[in-house]
């Protein structure tokens, strides 16, 4: 078995050195004469001849001495009006407001929060007490049905809120 650990032994150096190089530094490390010692070098951060948080410090191995690029970002021009089209698109059926007349149904008074007033019908949709905050999705009105003042619409789905 002479021969098995005769391969064994230099292959696992191999492996080792390889290992080893790939670790390094492409240009070997070298250090030039501009660079000054650094917080590992001989003189640590708080010695006299280097004072903690000296702004003449140089730049750690590796880095350039370019300023950092700023951390705020640039600000935006105020808008000289208001947008031309909604900025935020809702659907036309959905309501949401306060119940001035609830009750287990059919009939419900719904007010928004701009201050307009449905008369919503709807058979077996819950029963809701006056003042509850309610989402409510529409549709037309049956012509048949009146349930008070307000613009008339048929209750398809309606839900309390909060």
């Amino acid at each position: 078995m002479p021969t098995i650990n005769r391969i064994r032994v230099p292959a696992a150096c191999l492996a080792m050195l390889l290992a080893l190089a790939g670790c390094g530094e492409s240009d070997g490390g070298t250090v030039t004469a501009d660079q000054g010692p650094t917080a590992t070098g001989s003189s640590p951060a708080g010695s006299p001849d280097r004072p903690a948080g000296d702004a003449s410090a140089q730049p750690p191995v590796g880095r350039t001495g370019s300023p950092p690029s700023p951390t705020e970002p640039p600000l935006i021009g105020t808008p000289t009006a208001p947008p031309r089209h909604p900025t935020e698109l809702r659907k036309s059926n959905v309501l949401a407001g306060r119940l001035s007349r609830g009750g287990s149904g059919p009939c419900y008074t719904l007010v928004t929060d701009d201050g307009r007033e449905y008369a919503l019908h709807g058979t077996d949709k819950g029963t809701f007490a006056t003042g509850t905050w309610v989402r409510v999705t529409t549709a037309p009105a049956a012509a048949e049905v009146d349930c008070g003042p307000g613009i008339p619409l048929s209750i398809l789905k309606m839900s309390p809120v909060g």
